[in-house]
């Protein structure tokens, strides 16, 4: 089934008085929403014991945890030390996932830097095929790696990229955010179509199974020409993308994902505003 929840904690959270990430698990059931995504963005901070106590927090709500990889991933850097601190970075964060119960891994590939286009693109599809390696040598085969689609024109992550990338192996599932999208290509998804040619095209080469349950990240994102600027949150009108035509699509095509909204402090009202229009239909 399709799934609804915020990344991170919001602002109506902290004002009620709550703090530990063990709070988050029964806030959000009692939002009625079924997913969370914890961010290691800053880095993989946690003990193996705080990571076991959330996880089992998470377990008793009944909430499916996803966790960030750090934001400072760079799989294009041209050094090779740089890839493997990244590599690091992606193996600890899928580590403490399993202890927390997560299975999935959501991360940044890559920024392209001073190099080509082509050039990042390639070295970031390599250093993914090494990294598809490494999982396997450690044993992490239960963690599903989710590499993002991003908002800004220098970082690496179109569609077409992000679809080649899970191409390399099957550890690999889809990270679509469609503000991203929406941002990096200055405000093109308005109808349900847009939605539909794009989700179609990841179909078509991944196949159903692949994309049926992929990661969803959805938000209304400022942009300028260079793409992303900030995220908004859905009170703020003046930038899309609407989540309507977008939930249309999912049920058109048959997809369940698991959605999480990154609106900026209302992530959890606005994730239960998606989870009540995609009801409506």
């Amino acid at each position: 089934m399709i799934k609804f929840g915020p990344s991170g904690n919001s602002i109506a959270f902290s004002e009620a008085g709550n703090k530990t990430s063990e709070q988050s698990a029964i806030w959000v059931k009692n939002m009625g929403l079924d997913c969370f995504e914890y961010s290691f963005g800053r880095g993989v901070n946690l003990t193996d014991e705080r990571a076991l106590a959330i996880g089992n927090a998470f377990k008793e709500a009944g909430v499916t945890l996803s966790v960030h990889a750090p934001y400072y991933i760079n799989l294009a850097n041209p050094e090779p030390e740089n890839a493997e601190k990244s590599f690091f970075y992606l193996t600890s964060s899928a580590q403490k996932a399993k202890l927390m119960g997560a299975n999935r891994v959501i991360f940044h590939p890559a920024s392209q830097g001073k190099q080509s286009r082509e050039q990042a693109v390639k070295l970031t599809k390599s250093r993914l095929e090494t990294f598809a390696k490494i999982v396997k040598e450690q044993g992490l085969f239960d963690i599903t790696f989710c590499p993002e689609t991003m908002g800004k024109i220098g970082q690496i992550g179109t569609i077409e990229e992000v679809t080649d990338f899970c191409l390399i192996d099957e550890i690999y599932t889809p990270a679509v955010d469609f503000g991203h999208i929406n941002a990096r290509e200055n405000g093109t998804l308005k109808t349900e179509n847009d939605y539909t040619v794009r989700l179609q095209y990841m179909i078509d080469k991944l196949g159903l199974s692949r994309m049926k349950h992929f990661h969803v990240h959805f938000s209304r994102i400022e942009y300028s020409a260079k793409g992303e600027v900030r995220h908004l949150t859905f009170a703020d009108q003046r930038y899309g993308p609407e989540f309507l035509p977008l939930a249309k699509s999912l049920k058109k095509l048959g997809l369940e994902p698991v959605v999480i909204c990154e609106s900026a402090g209302t992530q959890d009202q606005d994730a239960l505003a998606m989870q009540k229009i995609y009801g409506s239909i």
